[in-house]
């Protein structure tokens, strides 16, 4: 896999030429930013363009640029056992070592095992998405304890009445249920 030259001008992407390659040069970044599209899963997600807040510490070793701090997002999706609206703040850890361009991880790793930079280019951007969709529920929930719907009407459980039931009858037992229709009635039906 290539990795493809950064845009300079991406909200995720830093410039990290003032750190040189002097090891222990630290640059801290601190900013907001509009999230990039498709940040999540199906049905509960960043939306794009909502803020991310980014507090990274951006470290030079003497492999590559350390990135190692927090961002923050707010995900949005739907309840999966009421389909009720879901909102999450969530803060994940992200730490990842971005390798220089010809140093020793060249040859000691595949090209997709670690991130590279791309000059002075570093891309935050596979790191924050990595951290933020791992730290996604595979199911959201409203709430732990949230019912869901029912089966039979599609209300939520929480909206409908303690005695709430469906009258069902087994097809196989429908002979028998006009029979004793019939009993109460007076007739048959």
């Amino acid at each position: 896999m290539t990795q493809t030259a950064p845009d300079p001008a991406a909200p995720l992407v830093f410039d990290t030429a003032e750190l040189g390659r002097s090891s222990g040069t630290t640059m801290h970044v601190a900013l907001e930013v509009p999230a990039p599209a498709g940040l999540g899963l199906a049905g509960y997600a960043v939306p794009e363009s909502s803020p991310l807040d980014v507090d990274v510490h951006l470290t030079a070793v003497s492999e590559g640029v350390l990135a190692d701090g927090e961002v923050g997002a707010v995900a949005e999706g739907e309840c999966a056992r009421c389909l009720a609206p879901v909102q999450d703040a969530l803060r994940v850890q992200v730490q990842e070592l971005y390798a220089y361009e010809g140093s020793v991880t060249d040859a000691t790793t595949e090209a997709d095992e670690i991130l590279r930079l791309s000059g002075d280019l570093l891309d935050l951007e596979p790191a924050v998405r990595d951290a933020l969709v791992l730290a996604m529920p595979v199911t959201p929930l409203c709430r732990p304890d949230c019912p869901g719907l029912c089966a039979d009407c599609g209300v939520p459980w929480d909206e409908l009445p303690d005695d709430h039931v469906h009258e069902t009858v087994d097809p196989r037992w429908a002979g028998l249920d006009k029979l004793r229709l019939a009993d109460t009635d007076g007739e048959s039906k």
